[in-house]
This record gives structure tokens, sequence and C-alpha cells, in this order.
């Protein structure tokens, strides 16, 4: 397995098992570099939204970086603000400018239940979903998908959605494991993504993964995204330093024991969990 292996989703699409994350990752050549080093390093799928504030220098450094366009995979987001059908078609608009591509491969609803929208969170989904699925029939888009949905978001979005959504982008790490989401993805086909893998650094300070990652010679890094492939998820590890981008590639010369596996996921708690997106 390497960076440039895939995964298969529900509608036939295929998607990098590793993507590099930028959420975080200020505007400017901060994030434009960035991308460039995850790109030489061998990542072929690069995740951003609207609200990171970035997509600009996203786009800047995938340009720099020479690589086919047919070869990368990118993702963005729809921000709470524009779950309505005309703030959407704007909000895909403005991300393609930005990013200064024709299509996005993926694009994700970022929050189900945002405060500005929550009298009627249901018809503000199905709303945008309309003006993205449009997206897709104009070859804007090439896959839908959610971010930080429970089941009763997406319940309530298969209601009236004509496109099924193929990824739920998650919370995801060994102090939260979201088993009931990740159950429902599974169940209904959807792809579980990754996101903060590292628990925002917090991971790197529980005693279990440091003595776990060195009877394999690895990092605790290196330990958290491996156990998020072998359970089949898709992490979206993040860094603006190039020797960790690097080290963040390095996880397909080792498996994790089932036992190793099994002591990793009892870690619950130890470096936060995910927020209520009703709340």
């Amino acid at each position: 397995m390497s960076l440039t292996d895939t995964y298969t989703l529900a509608n036939g699409e295929t998607i990098p098992k590793v993507g590099f994350g930028t959420w975080q990752t200020p505007d400017g050549d901060v994030a434009e570099s960035a991308v460039l080093s995850a790109l030489k390093a061998g990542y072929r799928h690069i995740d951003t939204a609207a609200i990171y504030g970035n997509e600009e220098s996203v786009g800047r450094g995938i340009a720099k970086s020479k690589v086919a366009r047919e070869e990368l995979f990118v993702t963005t987001k729809l921000w709470n603000s524009n779950h309505s059908y005309e703030l959407a078609q704007k909000a895909i608009d403005e991300s393609l400018q930005k990013l200064g591509l024709d299509y996005v491969d993926l694009y994700l609803i970022h929050c189900p239940n945002p405060k500005e929208f929550r009298e009627n969170w249901q018809k503000a989904n199905a709303q945008a979903w309309k003006a993205m699925e449009e997206a897709v029939e104009a070859g804007k888009i090439r896959s839908l998908g959610v971010s930080n949905f429970r089941s009763h978001h997406l319940d309530a979005l298969m209601q009236t959605a004509k496109i099924k959504p193929v990824v739920n982008q998650i919370y995801l790490n060994p102090s939260d494991q979201q088993e009931e989401v990740v159950a429902y993805n599974q169940k209904h086909d959807i792809l579980s993504e990754a996101y903060s893998p590292l628990g925002t650094g917090k991971i790197f300070t529980v005693p279990e993964l440091k003595e776990i990652a060195a009877t394999y010679k690895k990092t605790v890094s290196q330990i958290v995204l491996r156990l998020s492939l072998q359970h089949g998820f898709l992490p979206l590890p993040k860094s603006v330093h190039e020797d960790r981008i690097i080290e963040n590639t390095q996880l397909f010369d080792f498996e994790l024991s089932s036992s190793d596996m099994a002591a990793i996921d009892a870690l619950k708690g130890q470096a936060g969990v995910a927020s209520d997106p009703d709340k």
C-alpha cells in the first residue's frame, strides 16, 4: 500500500487512502509551501474548506507543483452561512475560482446544523444539496459528501437527496472513534474520513501510545495514522513542517497487531472528543 492506493467510493470514483489536511494552516506562503511539500512527498489528496480561508494558497501550491490535475484528488467544503440553494451555488463557484480549478473531486457540507439555520436545518441542507447535485451534473464536482453529520442528519438528507453522500468526514482518532457514526457510515456504504487523526496534537501526550510506538520503532503519529488505515478510515493528517509531512507518509512498511489495536482503541477520551453538531 502507498499514498497513491485508493478506496473506491459508492459512486465508483476512487479516492487516495491518505489525504493531506489544511485545517488551521495559515493562508499565504505557509499554506502554499505546505501543499507543495505534501505533493513533493507523494500525497495526491488535498483537503481544504472555504472556512479555512486558504483555498487560494492551496490552489497556488497545486498549480506550482506541476502535478497533473487528473492525478490529484481535491476536496473543499460548504460553510455554515451558505445553507440555501442560491448561496450554495455561489459558494461552489467561489471555491472553484479561489482554487483555480475547473472542478473539485469532492464537495462536502461542512456542518449539519449551523446556528444560522437551526430552526429548519433539514430544509436548508436539502436546498444546499440540490445546488451541489446540479454542480455534479454541470461537471463542477465529481462526488458529494458531508462532514460532522450524525445518523439523524444523514437520515434527513437521504429523504430528498438524488445523489447519495459517499463520504462523512468526522473527528476520528483513538480518543474518540465515534463508533455509532462509523457503524452507520459502513451500513450505508459511506467512507469515514478522519479529520484531526492526531487529536490536534494532544495524542502525542498519551504514554501508552509512546510505549507502543517504541516497540515498532515508529513515531506516535505513524502509529495513530496506521491504526486509522487498518480500521478502514481515511486519515487527513496536517502539518506545515516538511519533515513531519514526510514522516506522516511512512505508514506502509509495518502493521499493528490486533492486541496493539485493541490497546489503542481503549484510549478513549485522553485527547478530546467530538463536539456535538446540534449544540
